[in-house]
């Protein structure tokens, strides 16, 4: 037992329960966020999220059951919600790095809040069990973020850096939603 609680309590693995804490606090407070700053501020998050993730040391589980899931649909839909909200029409992106896209004609549609509501999911259960303190269900809540980063939201969360770096740098269609901005600002005058 002594060696998984040296695993939980690792340099490694606690920058990485304050990081994924950061994460889901900055995703809860979202709502209303500025797309620029919210934007910026993802995009300095995520990066330090998937290097701390990528060095939570070698550990394997103690119990036979999986931890407690904390993460309602109703939690997770309201994370997505107020994301796509803030993005609004820069919310959609194409992804190519599906298995199914080697099948495909057509691009797949994805969604940044979804992605990011997927991650945050995951995250938010991890750091809810810490939380709890308990050495055996932290270390065995540790096993399972690192397995799903591994085979599942290290990969969605590249995919997001780089619609959500399209979304701070193209300025293509911008114009677009200055002259909508423009014409709600005349309004206001009249």
């Amino acid at each position: 037992m002594e060696k998984n609680s040296q695993v939980i309590f690792d340099k490694n693995s606690v920058e990485f329960v304050t990081v994924a804490a950061e994460f889901c606090g900055f995703l809860e407070r979202s709502r209303n966020a500025k797309r620029d700053v919210f934007v910026d501020t993802v995009l300095k998050i995520l990066p330090l999220l998937y290097l701390k993730a990528s060095m939570i040391p070698p550990c394997e589980r103690i119990g036979i059951f999986d931890p407690e899931t904390f993460v309602t649909e109703e939690d997770y839909e309201l994370t997505r919600m107020a994301v796509a909200e803030v993005l609004g029409s820069k919310d959609d992106y194409l992804e190519v790095f599906l298995p199914d896209m080697a099948y495909s004609d057509t691009p797949i549609k994805k969604c940044i809040s979804e992605d990011l509501a997927d991650i945050y999911q995951d995250l938010k259960d991890f750091i809810s069990v810490f939380q709890l303190g308990l050495n055996e269900t932290m270390n065995d809540s540790l096993v399972i973020c690192k397995e799903h980063f591994e085979e599942y939201w290290g990969q969605r969360l590249v995919n997001t850096m780089r619609a959500l770096h399209d979304v701070k740098y193209n300025h293509a269609d911008e114009d677009e939603d200055v002259m909508g901005e423009e014409t709600e600002d005349e309004n206001e005058l009249l």
